[in-house]
């Protein structure tokens, strides 16, 4: 009101109207100050005890706060210190499995390296198997075929042997027959003198006695008299009914000669053979390094080379006899005084004489060669 400048009155009832009209106007205000004084003091204390309301309410939810807060500090603190241990737990679990994965992974190393090794081992030793395979192979089939060489010379041993058992007996045979020839001749001497016409007769018996003789097949003892000797029904006394020359009894000599001499030459060779073979089995067992098989090879060879000796021995001891044989075949007379001549006593059944110097040997029983193999392995 100090700043509003007064207006200027012409009369005092301007004045006095002026002043009533501002405190009519004052008087409407104060009115509606004391108005809204009252429905603010009305509205405060609403107001007032809404918000100790708000507040008792703000207060009690600050208390539950505050002991939440302070649960879940507890809370925090519980876990805080779970985790720290959880952490060292888990800390030393990593160290652990740290060093676990560091001894895996160089045990994996070693494992891969030995594998490597192994497998560089396997493909040696199947290389080695292979070649031991190969070398088997072969060995088993110069085993077999010296197996089968074997038993072959096997059986042409038993032949040789009974080829030797029938030329002895044939040589014994024909040392008789000279003998019986050196007793007819005197007894054809002493019937010559007593009747000059019968000679002729008495020397063709005496040499178709020799041809029937050296005439016979040579077979092995053992496989039957019945089989392998003339009857006595069939030559009657040993004689037969062509003569024969001292020539041809001087060729058959030859001949039976020739054939002691073959024999002796063809078994010389079938043990030459034998020994090749079992040298080059010898060889291979020793390359293979079998022992065991090797001094069984040793002593068969052994026996072979002594075998062979006394073959050459035997050999040696036949040409002699041949020879002295043939040599005593050239003469015309013998001295055989006190001689019992097999004529005298019966038929002529060419069994080896009494005094033969030679055993007569039974057929060897035949040798299986797998038999024999495993024997000498």
């Amino acid at each position: 009101m100090d700043c509003e400048e007064l207006p200027d009155f012409s009369s005092p009832k301007e004045e006095t109207a002026y002043w009533k009209e501002l405190s009519l106007k004052y008087k409407q205000s104060f009115q509606e100050a004391r108005e809204e004084l009252a429905e603010f003091q009305e509205g405060s204390r609403e107001l007032e005890a809404e918000l100790e309301a708000q507040l008792v309410q703000a207060e009690q939810r600050n208390r539950d706060l505050q002991a939440d807060n302070q649960r879940l500090k507890y809370e925090v603190e519980t876990l805080k210190e779970k985790l720290e241990h959880q952490y060292a737990q888990s800390y030393k679990q990593v160290s652990v499995l740290e060093d676990d994965l560091s001894q895996t992974r160089a045990i994996k190393d070693q494992l891969h390296k030995y594998v490597r090794e192994l497998e560089q081992a396997n493909d040696d030793l199947e290389r080695a198997k292979r070649a031991t395979i190969v070398s088997l192979e072969d060995f088993e089939q110069r085993l077999n075929q010296a197996i089968e060489r074997n038993a072959f010379l096997e059986s042409e041993l038993d032949d040789k042997e009974s080829l030797l058992v029938s030329v002895q007996r044939l040589k014994d045979e024909a040392r008789d027959l000279r003998q019986e020839l050196a007793v007819r001749e005197r007894q054809q001497e002493v019937t010559r003198k007593s009747a000059p016409s019968s000679p002729t007769l008495d020397c063709e018996k005496m040499d178709s006695a020799v041809q029937a003789s050296l005439s016979l097949p040579a077979t092995p003892v053992g496989k039957g008299s019945e089989n392998s000797f003339p009857s006595p029904k069939a030559i009657p006394n040993g004689f037969g009914t062509s003569p024969l020359t001292p020539s041809a009894r001087i060729s058959a000599l030859n001949i039976v000669g020739d054939l002691l001499r073959k024999v002796g030459q063809q078994q010389q060779s079938e043990i030459d053979l034998v020994l090749v073979s079992f040298r080059a089995a010898h060889k291979v067992l020793k390359s293979n390094g079998e022992s065991q098989g090797s001094l069984a090879l040793e002593s068969k060879l052994a026996a072979c080379r002594n075998f062979a000796k006394d073959q050459a021995s035997r050999k040696s001891y036949i040409s002699g006899n041949v020879s002295s044989s043939m040599m005593s075949s050239n003469g015309t007379k013998f001295s055989h005084s006190g001689h019992t001549s097999f004529f005298d006593k019966g038929p002529c059944t060419l069994l080896p004489a009494p005094n033969c110097r030679w055993s007569l040997k039974q057929p060897r029983v035949p040798v299986d060669p797998i038999q024999s193999a495993a024997a000498a392995l």
